[in-house]
């Protein structure tokens, strides 16, 4: 399975701070992890609350792990009428803010999770970050 390079991973983590400071002036928790869940790159910007770190690595690994974006995960466990814990594995999270990252070719190479602003903010950062990836820009 093909991942994501160190540089790569760097990148993504200041672009996601720079949106955060530039667009909502607040700092917060980025997280990147490979295409099995595990953290390959994190930042916390100065006054991030402490509560996002694990969020936020939560958020990168339920992407990778489920598949999906977070906010549909979300969607699917409202829709199906079912708790997060039946799924069982404590760390997945149904907040929105974490994002699948996938190649040009559609395939998945890491995940990326922001905690720390509003949930749909979160949810912009990532998105943003992880087109950024596909398209090539970074």
């Amino acid at each position: 399975m093909v991942g994501l390079s160190q540089k790569t991973v760097q990148n993504m983590l200041e672009m996601a701070m720079q949106i955060a400071q530039a667009e909502f002036a607040k700092p917060m928790c980025v997280c990147v992890c490979d295409p099995y869940g595990f953290l390959q790159g994190f930042a916390r910007m100065d006054g991030a609350p402490v509560r996002s770190i694990a969020i936020s690595q939560s958020k990168a690994y339920t992407a990778v792990r489920m598949g999906v974006h977070t906010h549909e995960f979300y969607a699917r466990v409202q829709r199906d009428n079912v708790q997060v814990s039946y799924f069982a594995d404590p760390q997945l999270t149904a907040l929105p803010g974490g994002y699948v990252v996938r190649g040009a070719n559609g395939e998945i190479l890491g995940g990326i999770g922001v905690s720390a602003l509003a949930p749909s903010e979160d949810q912009h950062i990532t998105e943003l970050v992880a087109e950024a990836v596909r398209k090539g820009e970074i």
